[in-house]
């Protein structure tokens, strides 16, 4: 199944056996938008609404983590996804947020579609536009398989890194937080960057009508930011959400990375972990 379709593959495969598009929008607090109100003022005709803010782990200390795979199907449960559904994924969102519900299904095993440029693009194109909610009944769903234990990095194997540098690691916030110019959004939370890092805002992968760039310029844009292609990556950003946008850009190219979800809303809020500040060395 590809990864990354078209809004024009998407409206020529609306309706069709077993496809479903599900609404993976989410946005910052400081945005002040509610994803659900949104979705319900206007989404791709039989979009679900995901509610990707609730697809995480409320048991666990680390801002926004990944869901337990019970939590994962008792989601995707709730959601009344048929039996071997393909999925299709789009977001309203600024932050590309479909791309963090693509790394989440792909931790369990469920591969899912992009709509390259989201839904900005699809009402850009004038393309059909449906109001309202989708009914649906919960059914029984189980997931298999995945990546959980290799895509993830945690916040001491991530300082052992520093060390050893066995793994780069990317961040994709943008270069005035990363180089600690700038507060960060969150209150208390140190600003800079994990030492050793590198920066790759993650608009670099992207062009400017938010679709993603060609393989070429995908390449280009982690080369430019001192990342060597052919050794291990671990993205990272404010709370795993922006470093998603590049692990998905990873995969366009053939090249598979890991996640620090913790990302700078946990390492800045430790005072016990070194911050580098400045450019990257």
């Amino acid at each position: 199944m590809q990864s990354l379709v078209t809004t024009q593959w998407l409206e020529d495969n609306l309706g069709a056996t077993g496809l479903v598009v599900l609404d993976a929008s989410a946005h910052l607090p400081a945005a002040q938008r509610d994803p659900s109100h949104e979705y319900a003022q206007g989404h791709i005709p039989g979009a679900r609404f995901l509610d990707l803010k609730a697809l995480t782990d409320p048991d666990d200390p680390v801002p926004s983590a990944p869901p337990t795979r019970a939590q994962f199907d008792a989601h995707m449960s709730a959601l009344g996804l048929p039996e071997n559904a393909r999925i299709a994924l789009y977001d309203n969102s600024p932050m590309r947020t479909a791309a963090r519900a693509w790394f989440l299904l792909r931790m369990y095993g469920v591969k899912a579609m992009v709509l390259d440029g989201g839904l900005e693009k699809w009402r850009a194109e004038d393309r059909p536009i449906e109001t309202g909610e989708i009914p649906y009944h919960p059914r029984p769903f189980a997931s298999a398989g995945g990546t959980e234990t290799s895509s993830l990095r945690y916040k001491q194997g991530v300082l052992s890194n520093i060390d050893t540098k066995s793994e780069q690691v990317v961040d994709a916030r943008d270069a005035a937080r990363f180089c600690g110019d700038a507060p960060d959004i969150r209150a208390g939370t140190a600003t800079g960057h994990i030492p050793g890092s590198r920066n790759l805002p993650f608009g670099y992968v992207l062009n400017p009508d938010g679709t993603f760039k060609d393989a070429d310029g995908i390449r280009a844009a982690f080369e430019s930011a001192g990342v060597d292609l052919d050794r291990a990556i671990v993205a990272s950003c404010g709370s795993g959400i922006t470093a998603s946008v590049l692990l998905f850009a990873l995969h366009l190219i053939g090249k598979e990375g890991a996640l620090y979800d913790g990302s700078w809303s946990e390492w800045g809020a430790d005072p016990a972990l070194p911050v580098a500040t400045g450019e990257p060395a």
